[in-house]
């Protein structure tokens, strides 16, 4: 088995999920687990992510990418032998990330491509952060696998923006937020007759889920644990 490392921190809910849903997971493919239970050999490094934040704000994205790098390094150095980020946003830089890592990654965007191509998915509503929505990352991975991803307007992105941070990151889902992430959703499905909605921040999940939406719901984070899993066992 791989030694697995993990960028976390960036938020430290999606951190929390990560790392449970791994060790569950891991013991799920066990013949015989051990009674008290077994866990992978996993190793975090967790970003400051006020740090990460501020410099995504500035759109500062060779020291933002700098930031990443430095963390895939410190958990080669601690062992790691293939790695994964646990955050949509990072993924803006991730090519840079990738050409610098002594280690193989594991990348959240074009595992999501991936799965949402083998559902046949033509054409997707992207959720995320600010950063994320407004790069174009979704828009040119997913062409690259034959989907069109279409993301909301400035407006509705300043909004989920203001979800996201600081409640969501911060592992707090109020409902009346909940509700206004929904009707965006809803009314984006509808207008561009999309097949699925991706969840395109590691902390949308814990707000959105499949029985909020009669969609295909492409939540990145359990796609990206999936793959993770299936990479090191």
């Amino acid at each position: 088995m791989k030694r697995l490392g993990l960028v976390g921190g960036i938020g430290p809910a999606s951190t929390i999920e990560y790392y449970r849903s791994i060790n569950e997971g891991y013991n799920r493919s066990l013949e015989n687990p051990a009674i008290c239970g077994e866990n992978p050999p996993l190793i975090i490094d967790s970003i400051n992510l006020a740090v990460a934040y501020d410099l995504a704000e500035k759109k500062a994205w060779e020291p933002f990418a700098e930031l990443f790098i430095n963390s895939v390094r410190t958990l080669h150095l601690a062992g790691a032998e293939i790695a994964a980020i646990t955050a949509n946003t990072a993924h803006i830089v991730f090519d840079a990330i990738l050409a610098q890592s002594p280690i193989p990654l594991i990348g959240l965007v074009d595992e999501t491509c991936k799965h949402a191509q083998s559902l046949g998915c033509k054409r997707v509503i992207v959720l995320g952060t600010a950063f994320t929505m407004g790069s174009g990352m979704y828009e040119g991975k997913c062409a690259t696998y034959g989907i069109e991803a279409i993301v909301p307007n400035e407006t509705d992105q300043r909004t989920i923006q203001d979800i996201i941070f600081p409640n969501l990151v911060a592992g707090k889902v109020l409902e009346h937020e909940k509700a206004v992430l929904l009707e965006i959703a809803k009314r984006l499905l509808s207008e561009h007759k999309a097949d699925a909605l991706v969840l395109g921040c590691t902390e949308l999940p814990l707000a959105i889920t499949e029985k909020d939406l009669d969609t295909v719901l492409l939540d990145t984070t359990r796609i990206h644990i999936d793959s993770i899993l299936a990479q090191i066992l």
